[in-house]
């Protein structure tokens, strides 16, 4: 993997489904300053943008030098003509959408392609032979699947090379440092961990009194309501001297927890404008006291 630093860029945010406010402009820029930071990896997928926006934009770079950067896609997620996501795992939709996104791409291979989504109605060796059948044909390098448990990784396997996973970790939220991180350790599977920041809630710059604006999903998350969200806030206050005293932003601290975790590859962090990506693109792993000093606090306010 052509990873020069723990930190991939993840493209969501820029596609403009849930994030207000984006733009165009603003989004090639914080592809530009990641570039200017070091970041080499790139992850999208198809259902990113209503019209495959972040592929379209990704590709306005990709065009020009291919060979510098890794290039994750995603399939088996899609939008309805009514805006609505639906989730298609079968041969037919894999193998379109993987089509459909390289195009917008303007490249020819994935570095790595990846199932999204599980889908409840078709068995997961069926979408994962056809992952593997998409890399038999040349159409990517390593092949791998997102958002599952354990059992259902080992049945991905069954039918395909499961190189990479991504599934949710941060501070707050551990789960997959149970089973699925340890097996992936034991198997020698990258692991790509998203909501580090968990929405920006643990970036620290959202206010106890803070007021989201109108659209802005992010009320919906059971951590931004009630007695979750006043304990994240009591936890982000206990680790601001730890951050201080090692140089270091919450928001840094935050990812590099996660990305300390051993067996984890990178954190897949999203920004939309430059200024987001500047900050986290210095994240880093770290020593075990740092992290041990970021357990105890967490542990101490019942995380």
């Amino acid at each position: 993997m052509n990873q020069n630093k723990p930190i991939a860029l993840g493209l969501w945010p820029i596609a403009g489904v849930t994030t207000i406010g984006v733009t165009r402009d603003d989004a090639l820029a914080t592809i530009q300053a990641a570039i200017d930071n070091g970041i080499t990896t790139f992850d999208t997928a198809f259902s990113y943008g209503y019209d495959g926006e972040s592929d379209r934009i990704l590709g306005e770079f990709l065009r020009k030098h291919r060979e510098r950067f890794y290039v994750i896609g995603k399939v088996g997620q899609r939008w309805t003509a009514s805006h609505e996501r639906a989730i298609d795992g079968s041969e037919k939709q894999l193998t379109a959408d993987a089509e459909e996104s390289l195009k917008r791409l303007g490249i020819d291979q994935f570095d790595l392609l990846m199932l999204h989504m599980v889908d409840p109605n078709i068995d997961i060796e069926t979408s994962a032979a056809t992952i593997a059948t998409l890399q038999r044909r040349g159409l990517c390098r390593d092949t791998g699947v997102c958002n599952i448990t354990a059992d259902q990784r080992r049945a991905f396997a069954n039918s395909a090379a499961c190189n990479a996973i991504q599934t949710p970790l941060n501070l707050l939220q551990r789960e997959a440092l149970n089973e699925l991180v340890p097996e992936c350790i034991v198997d020698d599977c990258n692991v790509y961990v998203y909501w580090t920041l968990m929405k920006g809630l643990l970036a620290g710059k959202i206010t106890r009194d803070h007021q989201f604006a109108e659209g802005d999903s992010r009320p919906k998350y059971p951590i931004f309501q009630g007695e979750a969200r006043r304990r994240t806030h009591d936890i982000l206050d206990a680790l601001q001297p730890i951050a201080d005293a090692s140089g270091m932003t919450i928001a840094q601290l935050s990812i590099s927890w996660a990305v300390s975790q051993p067996g984890i590859t990178a954190a897949l962090v999203g920004a939309r404008r430059p200024d987001q990506i500047l900050e986290t693109c210095n994240a880093g792993r770290r020593s075990k006291e740092i992290v041990d000093q970021i357990d105890a606090v967490v542990q101490q306010h019942g995380g």
